[in-house]
């Protein structure tokens, strides 16, 4: 007999009391997500999650004493750390950046459609992160930042870091790069889905990583989005 899988137990924090109600509207008709709190700022964040144990928490960004980055650094540096969904409305803030940077799994936007955001929660959940190949994309280009020294540098170092990795792990990253879920990793690269998630596992924990979007960053930041084949490090 198969068992069936737990609820996700998901914590919302939005300093709107509106906006938590709506998505308490939304998220709550979904069987498979169980809201267990709310919160009306980032600094209620760590109370709540050591109360309630979500795992997944959804974050506004903007919010007056604590903000939703600060909230999601405390929040990641925890050993025991929920995945965060950063809501924004915006397509690449750089808050949204710095927040992915600090360990977010990704972002949604306000106005983002009541099925979709359950499926965001599903994913980040699951360890798949939230963002869209081309929101990636838009994201990564706002890291690079508008100078060329400051660039070059920061290529360099990504490149380094790469170079430690495995033949293998370097093609999985640079597919996580292009913003391909585990199942097309595993079919591009004629690999089991389990295999695939091993190797990822290998990757964030070679680099420290909280997530795949962090992977996606550095690919970036090596230029290997720009050879698709990733297949080598001058």
């Amino acid at each position: 007999m198969i068992t069936p899988a737990a609820p996700v137990r998901l914590l919302i924090i939005d300093d709107d009391p509106l906006v938590r109600a709506g998505l308490t509207l939304m998220l709550g008709g979904a069987d498979d997500i169980d809201i267990v709190g709310e919160g009306a700022d980032g600094s209620q964040a760590a109370a709540l999650v050591d109360r309630l144990r979500p795992d997944v928490v959804l974050m506004d960004i903007r919010m007056p004493v604590m903000d939703g980055l600060s909230a999601t650094e405390l929040l990641r540096r925890r050993p025991d750390a929920p995945e965060i969904v950063v809501l924004t409305t915006f397509h690449a803030d750089e808050q949204v950046l710095r927040a992915i940077r600090a360990g977010a799994a990704g972002f949604v936007l306000k106005d983002t459609p009541p099925a979709q955001i359950v499926e965001s929660v599903r994913r980040v959940a699951a360890g798949d992160p939230v963002l869209s190949p081309a929101v990636t994309r838009q994201l990564m280009a706002r890291a690079a930042g508008p100078g060329r020294e400051e660039r070059v540098d920061r290529t360099a170092r990504a490149r380094e870091r790469l170079a430690l990795l495995a033949d293998r792990e370097r093609e999985v990253a640079v597919a996580v790069g292009q913003g391909r879920s585990n199942a097309e990793i595993a079919a591009t690269l004629y690999l089991s889905v389990a295999t695939v998630k091993t190797q990822v596992s290998r990757i964030l924990a070679k680099f420290g990583f909280n997530n795949r979007v962090q992977i996606a960053l550095l690919v970036h930041d090596a230029g290997l989005l720009d050879d698709e084949s990733g297949s080598s490090l001058p």
